[in-house]
């Protein structure tokens, strides 16, 4: 035999031995599509048919498949062909890379972030099924391939490649059976448990919360090997709770020592610029609620022969948080501050955001004012704003004012004899707004937050449903007057402002709303899509056992609000132009919003006719990633006051609970406590008294013997009768009346 004939016979051995390892499987047309793709998305250069075969994997070395997936992928026009018979990836190619969020039941959805040159825009988030993920696992960056999409707009997508590792830690609970030691992941979209190496237990006591290290693909993608690298204590204190949030969410809690030495060098003012307004003689005060820590917004009303005078005053944390600092980079990637029940994760260190930002009264602070000057129907006739100094002469609390202005306490009245008559025409004020408002359609919206009582330890000792005055209406109307005013003013200089816009909803997500309506004999105007009719149908059913049901339903059909530069104003409010000026010490793009009007001014101060900004394609994207940063604040504080339901509840098994039915589904009815804002299912099986069909039409379970109806909006009576703090799921029966 030659030798060029040996070496053949050797290679072809080998790969003989290969595909016989890899049991003789055929990779699938998918599999060796995206294999292809991976290849030359990851070549420099254009790659030959060969080169790009030599590259796949041996069980993929099939002539008429490699050729039959070449010609899937040019007439789907994902491949573009170049000189000598190579081949790129298309510009216009269906292909996009984002962050992979898992579902416990295996499929999921990738947030997109980026996408080829020319790639067809996305409406929704690819739906990636379980079979099409591959080896990826929740919080992965990856390579996706839309492959077609559905009549509701979703795109459904194949995972091509792994481009980036979610961490190799995660929180859970440490159980032990016996010898076998386990972590059941804390956050469910992570579809595997942890096989514990003994060695690693240490101290770690059966259902502690734990924080592991595990390895991919060791024992299967179902049982990963780890070991435990901290024990975080009993998931029964709200401490360890707040711990496991802060790891599922990923979010930034610590200041490092740069940015604390940053903030010791800041100083309280002790002079006036000549930039600044000395507004220590306006009569400021605050109103916040009985545990605010960071007062970032002052208020100051009088009444004038042609209406009211209405400064706002905000913090001026642009002063201390330069761009670019090291601060600042920090405030931008936590982007908003987190509020859990009786704790917070500041954007800003507590240097600045409860003291030298914090408009505490009696001290000399640096602010941004918005001067609003209002006829006596509550239009806006002029505005002005400017940098200033303020000293705020008060700190009212909600509570306070609704005693003072509406129960009118003599007690409090006397106490506070020098503010009644500001407090009475902010309330003058605030009505004619809120009337206004409402006039051109805003939607008043009627739903409950859970207020927690905490025990001094911090233990919840109870739970009710938050109760909103006329202080907070006071406050409310006139920091949507400022947030408008500045977007007005934005808009009428820059073309690239940043602004919140909340877009009109979905028709079709209104179809079953509206056969809902019906089904209930509720009777609602004839259906336009404008603010109005949202609010018309709000109104109609206030005070009715319908409100609850009516007002949540219309929520969920609304899209969310978001940050952007797009001029398409805010649906909720009826407002063509709306802003975030008024919490810089939480929120990053309200700095971002003041560094724009300060720009202005500055621009307007010094005769200059072009300010300058940061460029519109820099604001968009910084625009994007703060609503990104937004929804995982607001999500991560769900799941705490979650948690703590399901803490306070742990203790209640047995105990009996006035509901309402806020879901139907074919296994189960959903149902929220009505004295609580507490959720949990009734399962179908527990309805014995009949055998229940589902009638999805109708939003309702119908008893196919006894013609019992449990329907959508009803009313009812629920025992509790599990919690599992794992799940994080309590379980009802429904009690006969």
């Amino acid at each position: 035999m030659s030798k060029k004939r040996k070496v053949f016979h050797k290679s072809k051995l080998k790969q003989h031995k290969q595909l016989a390892r890899s049991g003789g499987r055929h990779a699938s047309p998918l599999t060796l599509e995206n294999d292809i793709l991976k290849i030359i998305l990851r070549s420099p250069k254009a790659l030959t048919l060969v080169e790009i075969s030599e590259q796949l994997p041996i069980e993929s070395r099939i002539k008429k498949n490699i050729q039959k997936a070449f010609d899937t992928l040019n007439g789907s026009q994902i491949l573009r062909k170049t000189g000598r018979n190579r081949f790129q990836i298309s510009k216009r190619a269906p292909i996009y890379t984002g962050v992979l969020a898992q579902n416990p039941k295996g499929f999921g959805f990738v947030e997109v972030s980026s996408s080829q040159e020319k790639s067809p825009p996305l409406l929704r988030d690819p739906f990636i099924s379980h079979s099409k993920m591959g080896n990826s696992l929740h919080g992965d960056k990856v390579l996706v391939r839309v492959l077609r999409t559905r009549r509701d707009n979703r795109p459904e997508a194949a995972i091509i490649d792994v481009l980036g590792k979610s961490p190799d830690t995660l929180c859970g609970t440490f159980v032990v059976r016996g010898k076998d030691l386990r972590v059941y992941p804390d956050d469910h979209r992570f579809p595997f448990t942890i096989q514990i190496v003994p060695t690693s237990v240490t101290s770690a006591q059966n259902g502690n919360a734990v924080k592991v290290k595990y390895q991919r693909g060791v024992i299967s993608q179902k049982m990963l090997s780890g070991q435990i690298v901290e024990i975080l204590g009993s998931p029964d204190k709200i401490d360890t709770q707040m711990q496991l949030v802060v790891e599922k969410f990923k979010l930034p809690h610590l200041f490092n020592k740069e940015i604390l030495t940053e903030t010791e060098r800041f100083e309280q003012p002790t002079h006036i610029p000549e930039k600044r307004r000395d507004l220590r003689h306006i009569d400021h005060i605050t109103i916040d609620g009985e545990t605010a820590k960071d007062f970032d917004d002052a208020v100051s009303v009088t009444r004038t022969d042609a209406g009211f005078q209405l400064y706002v005053s905000i913090a001026d944390v642009s002063h201390f948080v330069q761009p670019g600092s090291a601060l600042d980079t920090e405030a931008f990637a936590r982007g908003t501050s987190v509020y859990f029940p009786g704790k917070v994760i500041p954007m800003l260190p507590e240097t600045l955001s409860n003291d030298l930002c914090s408009l505490v009264p009696g001290e000399d602070r640096y602010t941004v004012t918005a001067l609003l000057n209002f006829d006596n129907s509550g239009a806006l006739v002029d505005k002005d704003f400017f940098r200033s100094v303020i000293l705020s002469k008060h700190r009212f609390t909600y509570t306070t004012v609704q005693q003072i202005v509406v129960n009118q306490d003599n007690d409090l009245c006397t106490q506070h004899q020098n503010f009644i008559q500001q407090l009475q025409w902010a309330k003058d004020l605030a009505a004619i707004l809120r009337k206004q408002r409402f006039d051109r359609g805003s939607i008043d919206f009627n739903l409950s937050e859970p207020q927690f009582i905490l025990t001094e330890s911090g233990d919840v000792s109870d739970i009710k449903r938050a109760e909103r005055n006329l202080a907070h209406q006071i406050i409310e109307e006139f920091m949507l007057a400022a947030n408008e005013a500045v977007a007005a003013f934005l808009k009428e200089n820059i073309s690239t402002p940043l602004l919140r816009i909340h877009e009109p909803p979905d028709e079709l997500k209104l179809k079953d709303f509206l056969t809902f309506t019906k089904t209930l004999g509720i009777k609602v105007p004839a259906f336009k899509n404008h603010p109005s009719w949202f609010a018309a149908v709000v109104n109609s059913v206030k005070e009715t056992r319908y409100e609850y049901i009516i007002n949540n339903l219309l929520l969920r059909s609304l899209s969310q609000a978001r940050y952007s530069i797009a001029d398409t104003g805010h649906f909720g409010l009826a407002s063509l132009a709306y802003s975030h000026f008024t919490s810089p010490i939480r929120r990053y793009p309200d700095l971002i919003v003041h560094r724009q009007l300060l720009t202005l001014i500055d621009s307007r101060e010094e005769n200059k006719k072009t300010p300058s900004f940061h460029a519109p394609m820099a604001i968009k994207e910084a625009a994007e990633f703060l609503s990104k940063r937004e929804r995982t604040a607001v999500d991560a504080e769900r799941d705490m006051n979650d948690r703590l339901k399901i803490s306070y509840m742990k203790d209640r098994v047995g105990e009996s609970f006035s509901a309402i039915i806020s879901g139907v589904t074919e296994n189960s009815l959903f149902v929220e406590l009505e004295d609580l804002c507490i959720s949990g299912a009734v399962p179908v099986e527990f309805l014995v008294d009949d055998y229940y069909i589902h009638d999805a039409k109708n939003f309702r379970l119908f008893g196919e013997i006894t013609a019992n109806i449990y329907q959508l909006g009803d009313t009812t009576t629920v025992m509790l009768v599990d919690v599992n703090p794992h799940k994080k799921q309590l379980t009802f029966k429904i009690i006969a009346e």
